[in-house]
């Protein structure tokens, strides 16, 4: 069977749209193919959220349906999977299917519904969804296509900590006597998820000797990526397609084909990564309504990172870098964010804070007096970074640029970061990328010319908020820093077993009271593009005021 991958980037809500994008695929391909194949919830957009709740909003999913089903009339060879909403029809529970629907000759030949609905991390599906009793196996044109929804196939044993699902819908479908496996995702990104992805189809099609086809969305939604990297294997579980990740691609395979030799090979990891921040941020931008984007240059590596990743994604003459000296700011902080922003052809601005800060602590004085004349305390170090997001978001009111924040996931951790400072903006690009990684990104930008200024990645991290300030200063190394942070926060390690396994004990207490600590900020952050597999917002639900640092 010819099978036509449809790997799109659908707009959530955007029903008319993501119709449109539907239909013109179809048409294009529905006379050299068979099937098409869309991604889980195409016709909505995923994650929809609340927006299930709204009654209108079902309702025009379902015309949307009926309007695929003529058009399918139209093309008699040719039949389409699309995901959607699909109403149970019954009293009680939830009242939808998370569904993929096939459609043929003008009418709806079957669904198979989501039977695990996942209920972690980022996901929330218990929330909306009423899980199917199995997934349906649909003859068509000779095969049985056993589809499946997303979920439904991350049922392998190694997958995780503790038996999560106490059903396999993939066997189900193969004992239901499925030909094709069919899987519609809407699988968002994590660095290293692909090779994790990959081997479970490929091991599915091996078990099961049946050849899998995986379709998964691409583009940015909110805080998610989603990469693509749709493919095809044989029933030996070898690749007949790979498609590419982070772009929407159409690509069409024969199921009764041979696989290519050695067609496969994960992404680098910092090269996902970044495409990943590129994708996020250009739909972010593009589904929001934004056009240009201001950044805040401080003469680091953070935000020299930032602004290349915005001048890949938007295009440099879109992007507007600020640079705010105060009396603590050197001289190389301005004359590097200057050689940045001429390296990467965005526009560049000089705004100095000196006036501003000192109508500040005039005003202040008769309230708030420093200890003494050199007083630098935390108090008038955040009233410079206060002073700074307010002159970018006065950019970002005036001319509609979207402002992003700088700020790294080593230092939103544990708070090393100002509210209504550095941390103000619409997006925070890089808040789930630590800080060693980000100087891999660094060597990453600059391996084919030297985009950023070896100066930046060289000099040591500082705020620049007092004399002689380094970030080593009050935070930990931050190789030391960020190897407590991923075991405690993504791998879920407690406190006990970090100090057991030899790391120092201070450091570890440390580090979790601060990251304890900080949740309040966190809270109040722009949202930003995940990228690891455990990153701050949606995906991490802690309470504010709680006694717990285990």
């Amino acid at each position: 069977m010819k099978v036509t991958i449809a790997q799109i980037d659908p707009v959530i809500g955007d029903i008319d749209g993501n119709l449109k994008k539907i239909v013109d695929v179809f048409c294009d391909h529905a006379k050299r193919t068979d099937l098409v194949v869309f991604p889980e919830l195409s016709v909505t957009g995923y994650p929809p959220r609340d927006l299930l709740e709204k009654p209108g909003f079902i309702e025009k999913a379902q015309e949307a349906l009926r309007e695929l089903e003529q058009i399918s009339g139209k093309y008699p060879t040719s039949g389409m999977i699309v995901g959607s909403p699909v109403p149970t029809g019954k009293k009680t529970g939830k009242g939808l299917y998370n569904s993929a629907v096939l459609i043929h000759g003008g009418k709806v030949l079957g669904s198979s519904s989501k039977t695990l609905l996942p209920a972690y991390d980022v996901f929330d599906e218990t929330r909306y969804f009423e899980p199917a009793p199995e997934p349906a196996v649909i003859p068509f044109k000779g095969e049985m296509l056993g589809i499946s929804v997303c979920e439904d196939m991350w049922t392998a044993d190694e997958l995780w900590p503790r038996m999560v699902y106490g059903c396999d819908p993939i066997e189900k479908l193969k004992e239901n006597g499925a030909t094709i496996l069919i899987n519609v995702s809407a699988s968002p990104f994590y660095a290293g998820k692909e090779k994790i992805r990959y081997d479970l189809i490929k091991s599915h099609a091996i078990k099961h000797g049946k050849p899998f086809i995986f379709v998964n969305q691409v583009g940015g939604n909110d805080e998610l990526v989603f990469d693509g990297r749709s493919l095809s294997v044989d029933a030996q579980g070898e690749p007949l397609a790979v498609l590419s990740p982070f772009t929407e691609q159409i690509k069409t395979v024969d199921t009764s084909g041979r696989a290519s030799e050695g067609s496969y090979s994960p992404q680098d990891e910092i090269e996902s990564v970044y495409q990943a921040l590129v994708l996020g941020l250009t739909d972010y931008m593009s589904k929001c309504g934004f056009r240009e984007a201001v950044i805040g240059l401080s003469g680091g590596i953070d935000s020299a990172v930032v602004s290349c990743i915005a001048a890949d994604a938007i295009g440099p003459e879109n992007v507007l870098g600020i640079t705010m000296p105060s009396e603590y700011t050197s001289e190389e902080t301005e004359n590097y964010s200057k050689q940045l922003a001429s390296n990467l052809g965005i526009s560049f601005r000089v705004i100095p804070i000196n006036d501003i800060y000192t109508s500040y602590l005039k005003a202040l004085k008769n309230d708030i007096e420093p200890e003494d004349e050199t007083d630098l305390g935390i108090t008038f170090q955040n009233i410079q970074a206060r002073v700074r997001g307010n002159i970018l978001m006065a950019f970002s009111n005036r001319y509609g640029h979207l402002l992003l924040s700088t700020g790294n996931k080593s230092e939103l951790a544990v708070g090393y970061c100002t509210l209504y400072g550095d941390m103000a903006g619409g997006l925070a690009l890089i808040s789930d990328v630590p800080k060693t990684m980000i100087y891999k990104m660094a060597g990453y930008i600059n391996r084919k010319k030297k985009l950023i200024p070896q100066e930046i990645i060289d000099r040591p991290p500082s705020a620049e908020l007092k004399p002689g300030q380094l970030d080593q200063d009050t935070l930990p190394p931050y190789d030391k820093l960020d190897e407590v942070l991923y075991r405690y926060l993504d791998e879920g390690e407690s406190p006990r077993k970090l100090i057991s396994s030899g790391l120092d004990g201070k450091l570890v207490n440390w580090v979790v009271r601060s990251v304890s600590r900080n949740e309040y900020k966190r809270r109040q952050a722009p949202p930003g593009i995940k990228v690891t597999s455990k990153a701050f917002g949606s995906g991490r639900r802690m309470p504010i005021a709680a006694r717990y640092t285990e």
